[in-house]
């Protein structure tokens, strides 16, 4: 991977508020301005800030690893790190701001709720793009999900969010191209659990005994890449591997994206069930239902969601196998970037940070400081639609 780039210090005091983006476990988003270099808001950014005293105890780790996967990122579907500040209270960082919102709520901006497949068609592949070029920095990216793929003033896709995310490193002495884990990188790193049987039913499905594998029993000697044991994700995206506690790598994340399509297509992740437990059994057991003709693009989404990882589509030869699927027949890879009418294009919210910066905004540590008030004073942060999904990291289970 490419040594990062130190990013530019920020100046706090020169920083106003703008509004408040969105509030979490990790930290408060705000969308904010520089007055000495922005006075009228024309280039406003996106600043997560990082509470110590309050935070979760992995939280400010978590935040150090994300800025440093940012500083080593330079693609079009992806953000870069515009700038950092820490003193003994908070640790913030900024990202460009994307206007568009996310992926989940434009989808429920849509006739019944859902894309069509041409739109499908031109999301899946910038993000196929976005996660190639992490693969190839040798990072896992294990956190999609329509929340994090945010929509550019441009109407093109960003990932978001690389708290999750993780490192693997060439392994030594093999000829094939190989990725160890990171122990250094990967806290939630667990020991291998006692090995299980399996017994196929007629159907050819598995009938588990135990939801937990030893990473041994089902290791490819010519497997291309060591595994991460670490057990993160959101429920229903999270791929059967890490369930069984097999070890995981890249193809986790090809899964993902084999559930983001199936959701955009029909509303729905295929597997959610009445709680965790349930969803958790039909990831590992259940085959994933389809209406009507088989297609071109249901096609793809079955050999994304194979469960096991060594059959599943990307995982021999990365992006490329995804790349070359009848879906994506004609589309022109190259061109993507330069596409100047995507499929939704955001309104430019101009008035609103024109009304706001004449307002003269708060001092961003200030503002920070009105948020920490008990609830009742606490600002709201922007309405979502995440209520539909229990968006639960599988870390802190």
């Amino acid at each position: 991977m490419d040594n990062p780039k130190s990013p530019p210090p920020l100046t706090l005091d020169n920083l106003r508020v703008i509004k408040v983006l969105g509030k979490g476990a990790m930290g408060t988003v705000f969308l904010v301005h520089d007055m000495s270099h922005d006075p009228s808001a024309l280039s406003p950014f996106a600043l997560k800030i990082i509470d110590k005293s309050s935070s979760k105890p992995d939280a400010d780790r978590r935040a150090r690893w994300e800025t440093t996967v940012l500083s080593r990122l330079h693609h079009p579907f992806l953000p870069t790190l515009l700038g950092f500040s820490e003193t003994s209270d908070i640790l913030c960082y900024a990202v460009p701001y994307c206007p568009g919102g996310d992926l989940n709520v434009l989808r429920y901006t849509q006739s019944d709720h859902v894309f069509s497949p041409s739109v499908i068609r031109f999301y899946l592949a910038e993000i196929v793009l976005a996660l190639q070029h992490l693969h190839t920095l040798g990072i896992a990216y294990r956190d999609l999900k329509p929340e994090n793929i945010l929509i550019q003033q441009s109407g093109h896709v960003t990932l978001t969010d690389f708290d999750l995310s993780r490192s693997l490193t060439p392994k030594k002495n093999q000829n094939s191209f190989e990725f160890y884990a990171d122990p250094e990188n990967d806290n939630h790193a667990r020991p291998p659990p006692p090995r299980t049987q399996s017994k196929k039913f007629r159907n050819g499905q598995r009938k588990v005994k135990s939801a937990r594998v030893s990473p041994v029993s089902r290791r490819n000697p010519s497997s291309f890449y060591e595994r991460s044991n670490s057990f993160v994700g959101t429920e229903e995206y999270v791929a059967p591997e890490i369930l069984r506690g097999e070890g995981h790598e890249f193809s986790v994340d090809w899964w993902a994206l084999g559930v983001l399509c199936y959701e955009m297509l029909y509303g729905t992740t295929p597997f959610k069930g009445k709680n965790r437990k349930e969803t958790f059994m039909r990831i590992l057991m259940m085959e994933p239902e389809f209406i009507g003709k088989k297609n071109a693009l249901t096609d793809l989404i079955r050999k994304l969601l194979e469960k096991d990882p060594t059959r599943r589509l990307g995982y021999r030869r990365g992006a490329s196998e995804i790349k070359e699927h009848e879906f994506f027949n004609g589309l022109r890879w190259d061109l993507l970037t330069g596409v100047r009418r995507p499929p939704f294009l955001p309104l430019r919210d101009g008035m609103e940070l024109t009304e706001e910066v004449k307002k003269g905004g708060i001092n961003i540590t200030e503002y920070f400081q009105k948020l920490k008030a008990p609830p009742s004073q606490s600002p709201s942060p922007s309405p979502s639609h995440d209520e539909w999904r229990s968006n639960v990291s599988l870390t802190e289970l």
